[in-house]
């Protein structure tokens, strides 16, 4: 059964590049393009890792997460932030707030993929 991932970010391109980056059985890739579709479709298909932008219209990625964390049906969701966000500070933040990895914009493919693929085995 392929591994569902749910890609939250405001940019549509940014959104295509990460679904190419995935794009393969193992994967089915749902989007979402602000924070509130976000929590609708996590709440919805249940994601095995979400992909998650920092920066975005409504509730940011910090909140999504914070409420990710405080629902008992998503806690233990793995979360990947990616954000152009790149002071450590904004590193600390994520971390903070429950995120498994976090990664800056502009990222490398296989560094996305990787990361993905170490998520969804558990690590």
């Amino acid at each position: 059964m392929a591994a569902t991932i749910l890609v939250c970010d405001d940019e549509g391109v940014l959104r295509a590049l990460v679904r190419a980056t995935l794009s393969s059985d193992r994967y089915e890739i749902v989007e979402a393009r602000d924070g509130d579709e976000a929590l609708e479709q996590a709440r919805n298909h249940r994601p095995d890792v979400i992909v998650l932008d920092m920066m975005m219209p409504g509730r940011t990625g910090i909140e999504v997460l914070a409420e990710l964390r405080s629902d008992p049906m998503l806690d233990g969701t793995r979360v990947l932030v990616l954000s152009a966000r790149a002071q450590n500070a904004d590193r600390i933040e994520a971390e903070q707030a429950g995120a498994d990895r976090f990664l800056t914009k502009p990222f490398s493919p296989t560094e996305l993929a990787s990361v993905v693929d170490e998520l969804v085995a558990g690590g």
